[in-house]
């Protein structure tokens, strides 16, 4: 089973206050389908945006071969 590093889809739709979880999930999964582990959370619609990780649990899924979106990628770049 291949698993994906990426953001899921959280918040309220009516007032387009999206917040966003950082998850594992299975490749085949849908975006908001079932989470194998959630890793983290970004909130862009707070001034500056609000970000934050679980740094060893991320590793530890990439150990185990799970791959990291491009965004993923690119939030966890701008972190360090």
């Amino acid at each position: 089973m291949e698993v994906r590093i990426r953001l899921q889809k959280a918040g309220k739709k009516a007032n387009k206050a999206n917040n966003y979880r950082i998850v594992a999930l299975p490749r085949h999964g849908g975006r908001d389908g079932r989470t194998l582990d959630i890793l983290g959370f970004y909130d862009p619609a707070k001034k500056p945006a609000v970000f934050s990780v679980n740094k060893e649990r991320i590793n530890a899924w990439v150990a185990k071969g799970a791959r990291m979106t491009e965004t993923v990628r690119s939030l966890l770049k701008k972190a360090k």
